[in-house]
């Protein structure tokens, strides 16, 4: 059979000459362009490890060493923890100290303020914290309590965007802060949209540290938690962080269903204990956050 495929397509090829020409210069045309096209998207999607700049990255790991734990820190010390000699962490150190990142005594090194503009840089250039504003500063209006736009980093809830409450106390996280994703309620949020496997890794991967007496710590408790904001659609957290205190966050979606990040606000429980905050900071929540869907 292959046989006279073959032999019926010679001869067609053979009689008509010109229009085989055409037809196998189309197709050789369009292989080409095909896998062009495909060099092209596995450039631009990868990249050849021989590009990275492993000194950059050093120096990125030397910035995140301070912390709250790590406010001053020798190279002695930064070398240990970075996992460098204390050779190469003192050159990152002075390297710092030389471009006004930080400064020193002699022997400690520590962070200068001039070291937020690169968290600021993110900030001002982000499209979704822009996108997000004018519909967080709407929310804080409506209901009097400040509105946050945040994303899950790790095991870290990071704040991106604030909308302060119109009272001239107001309560909440800043534009980058950071805390533990189990204690406050986007964390809860926004892990409700990962599957379980992810979710499972997730957990494996994180200790929880007890903040208030309300803080769940145990993996069961957390994935029942989870479990509940998923149901739901939103979260609610009762004093997991401070006494007195209480959050509620939707998890926000673009147009196509992935989580974005999440939209909360945090309050007094006395002001409003759990019944009045789902009925009275919820459906407003929940308005911004469907309106946002057809805009991002």
């Amino acid at each position: 059979m292959w046989r006279n495929y073959l032999t019926v397509g010679i001869r067609a090829l053979t009689k008509n000459k010109t229009y085989a020409f055409i037809n196998i210069i189309g197709l050789v045309i369009g292989l080409a362009a095909c896998l062009l096209l495909l060099v092209y998207v596995n450039y631009e999607t990868t990249y050849d490890r021989s590009l990275l700049i492993e000194g950059l990255g050093k120096g990125l790991r030397v910035i995140e060493l301070f912390s709250d734990d790590h406010p001053r820190l020798t190279a002695t010390e930064a070398g240990a923890l970075a996992g460098l000699t204390r050779t190469a962490a003192r050159r990152y150190l002075v390297s710092l100290v030389h471009f006004g990142y930080a400064d020193t005594d002699g022997k400690h090194y520590w962070l200068l303020p001039s070291i937020l503009r690169l968290g600021q840089s993110y900030l001002e250039a982000a499209r979704l914290p822009r996108l997000v504003r004018p519909f967080l500063q709407r929310l804080s209006m409506q209901t009097g309590e400040t509105a946050n736009l945040s994303v899950l980093d790790g095991h870290e809830i990071v704040y991106l965007e604030r909308s302060n409450s119109p009272r001239v106390v107001s309560i909440g996280f800043h534009a980058g802060a950071r805390t533990p994703a189990h204690v406050v309620s986007p964390g809860f949020a926004i892990l409700s949209t990962f599957d379980k496997p992810r979710l499972d890794a997730w957990i494996a991967a994180h200790d929880f540290s007890r903040f208030t007496a309300d803080t769940i710590t145990d993996a069961a408790a957390i994935r029942h938690k989870v479990g509940a904001a998923a149901r739901l659609g939103y979260s609610f957290v009762h004093q997991y962080i401070d006494i007195g205190l209480g959050g509620i966050a939707a998890a926000l979606f673009d147009r196509h269903g992935s989580c974005v990040g999440a939209i909360s606000m945090t309050f007094q429980l006395q002001r409003y204990p759990e019944e009045t905050a789902i009925a009275q900071l919820l459906p407003p929540l929940q308005d911004v956050v469907k309106v946002l869907r057809e805009v991002i």
